[in-house]
């Protein structure tokens, strides 16, 4: 965007580092970062670490000691103007004397949207916006997304072989990547404000759905599973483990609705669809709903090609591990009606990278305008 200086666009770096610093910890809020500069040099600087806390531009301000008559504000994205879990923070910075604000992308809150700035402005405030508007973005697709369309940003995790299998026949499956390809997983994981999965997973595999070997404070994803039926059984691990555990179903089956409860599941009934399936946007919905921003879908090949297919979900991180599993193994997706190459559905890769021995790939699944 026209209009800013290279100075300009340093601060705003800066602000955006330090937003990443709450990428673990600061859901279901965005991250934000905040840099106080005077006479060319920062007087206080911070990253909003976890909902319920102080802002950004609030602990820009108290790095600064309070002295920050003047100064300019490089906040990532437009500064609140509601009483939500603190006070507004357009208010913090008009009583706290800054002379301008340069904020990077405008809040999509229906209860913000435009009017921090506006109010910053009637304050007499000078204001620029749009700053490096897509990076603040793309540091918070879950946020944008549940704020504009009321759905959380999905990324579908798959480890594969070469030869694209995600299991042998029998089913067997552990491991397909090495340890350094796993310990990424993880750090997606601990990223994430919960990690879904099928109930034919649960029931094949038991897994735990936790985050396991990251450093660093995180705040725990939800564990959700999607059984239509409610199949989970009772004693699977991820509810032994006493950490909670959401189960997303499609309609009222007493006896079972009582076992897993007293194992303690919390049970959502969400819409089915025409096949007698949970309806993917219907569990997303109801996953924005209670504050989701970021999906990570670990499931199996059906439920996780029928949420591609529905159209629900963002990315496709795919971990290839270089071996090969012969033809007789489980797909990498489940994809019906696939009948012609115009059937196809096209990817647009982000990145690609190794993680030790393993290729880690990226995809996104719809072009930027549709986001």
């Amino acid at each position: 965007m026209s209009g800013f200086s290279a100075s300009d666009h340093a601060w705003m770096s800066r602000a955006l580092q330090l937003a990443e610093q709450g990428r673990w910890s600061c859901d279901p809020n965005p991250r934000v970062g905040c840099v106080l500069v005077r006479d060319g040099v920062c007087i206080g600087e911070a990253g909003h670490r976890r909902a319920g806390e102080d802002h950004a531009e609030i602990r820009a301000i108290a790095a600064a000691g309070g002295d920050t008559a003047g100064a300019t504000a490089y906040v990532t994205l437009e500064p609140c103007s509601h009483y939500g879990r603190t006070p507004p923070c357009a208010d913090a910075l008009i009583e706290a004397g800054i002379a301008r604000v340069v904020a990077g992308a405008t809040d999509p809150n229906p209860r913000v949207a435009g009017r921090g700035l506006e109010r910053l402005r009637e304050a007499a405030v000078a204001v620029a916006s749009g700053l490096m508007a897509a990076q603040s973005e793309a540091l918070n697709p879950g946020f944008f997304r549940r704020m504009r369309g009321g759905l959380p940003w999905v990324r579908a995790k798959l480890a594969a072989s070469l030869d694209g299998r995600t299991a042998m026949a029998s089913g067997e499956s552990r491991w397909i990547t090495e340890p350094p390809a796993r310990r990424d997983v993880h750090r997606w994981r601990a990223a994430s404000s919960a990690i879904v999965t099928g109930v034919d997973t649960v029931i094949a595999d038991d897994p735990a759905l936790t985050v396991r070997d990251v450093d660093g404070e995180f705040r725990p994803p939800r564990r959700v599973v999607i059984d239509t039926d409610l199949r989970t059984p009772p004693d699977a691990g991820l509810l032994a483990d006493q950490q909670g555990v959401v189960l997303i179903h499609g309609g009222t089956m007493p006896a079972r609705e009582t076992d897993l409860v007293h194992a303690g599941a919390e049970l959502w009934q969400v819409a089915t669809d025409e096949d007698g399936h949970v309806a993917p946007a219907a569990a997303l919905e109801a996953l924005a709903a209670a504050e989701i921003n970021e999906v990570w879908l670990e499931a199996g090949p059906r439920l996780t090609g029928a949420w591609v297919q529905a159209g629900v979900v963002d990315e496709l991180i795919i971990y290839l591990a270089p071996h090969l599993m012969g033809h007789e193994g489980q797909p990498l997706l489940a994809l019906a009606g696939l009948a012609s190459m115009d059937d196809r559905l096209a990817l647009r890769r982000t990145d690609s990278r190794w993680v030790g021995e393993d290729l880690r790939l990226t995809f996104c699944l719809h072009d930027d305008e549709d986001v």
